[in-house]
Order: C-alpha cells, then structure tokens, then sequence
C-alpha cells in the first residue's frame, strides 16, 4: 500500500516520525502538493467526514496521504488543496509520542498513518509502523480500546456514534 507524506518542513528532522518512516521506506515524502495522489485518502484535521471502514478500498487501491505541518499552520497547509472529497480526519485519541504524550487528539504523523490503517482494518501494518518507534507499541496499547471500537464501526457516522458515547455524549 502506497503511502505518502506531505512535509511541509515546520518541525525538528531529529524528532520527525515522518522521516524516520521514509528512511525505514514505510512512506514517501514529498515537498510538492501535487504530488500527493489524486484518488487517496488524505487524513486532514480539518476535513468534514471522519475516517472509517468504507475507506478501506480506496486506501488499497489509491493509497494514505497525510500532512505532516505544524498543528498551528494547520489551516494554511489544509488550504493548499482544491478539493476534499477524499479527506478525512481522525476520531477522538490519545498521543503517546514523547512531544505530545497524553494530550487528546494532537497526534504525530507516525499515530494518524497507525490509526487509520488500524480502523480500516489492517491491524498488522498499522502495528508494523509504530513499531518504528520505541514508544510505538505504546500507542496502540493506550488507544486499544477505542481503536477496536472504530474498526468495528463501518461508516463514519458510526465512527462519530462511538466517539461521542466514549466521551460521554
């Protein structure tokens, strides 16, 4: 499965999980917009639609994308793109990266790529990249139950349903 990274070049190289993960040849990153497939999923924190089971097909066959930016240059990177159709963002989890340990939904690039994979249901891979990292593990050990949750849920109405029955709405 094909999977590529915008790098929008805002953060440290040393602690970039991006990087890491193009140097384990686990992503592709590009500096270029354009280059992000047309057809893929992109995992973007301001799209609409949450990420889900019925994505599935089309990250096999078109591949994931991810913006890798600051999270405070988020809307300018999101901008950039003319269409969203295919953009997705993630439902409510825990960072276990040592920059944002224990904060609520602020997810590295390595985690958003992990969990994605683990809700559309390859479980395997989704481990195999955080494994990468010697925090990894601990990512989706901490997140396990949620996780399960939403790769249970088929649709992203239903992503949501789950979401806002675990954080008690």
């Amino acid at each position: 499965m094909k999977i590529v990274i915008y790098h929008s070049r805002e953060c440290d190289p040393k602690k970039c999980t991006s990087v890491k993960l193009e140097k384990q040849n686990k992503v592709e990153i590009t500096h270029n917009m354009r280059k992000i497939p047309y057809n893929a999923i992109v995992l973007d924190a301001e799209a609409d639609k949450a990420v889900s089971l019925e994505d599935k097909d089309r990250i096999t066959k078109y591949g994931l994308s991810a913006l890798d930016c600051s999270w405070k240059k988020l809307k300018k990177s999101s901008f950039n793109f003319k269409s969203k159709k295919n953009h997705r963002l993630l439902p409510f989890l825990v960072a276990a990266n040592p920059v944002n340990y224990g904060k609520p939904c602020i997810l590295s690039t390595a985690e958003a790529l992990s969990a994605t994979l683990y809700i559309v249901g390859y479980k395997k891979e989704a481990c195999d990249l955080m494994n990468q990292f010697k925090w990894g593990p601990h990512f989706i050990k901490l997140n396990e139950h949620l996780l399960e949750a939403y790769s249970e849920a088929e649709t992203s109405t239903e992503i949501v349903k789950v979401q806002n029955e675990f954080l008690g709405g």
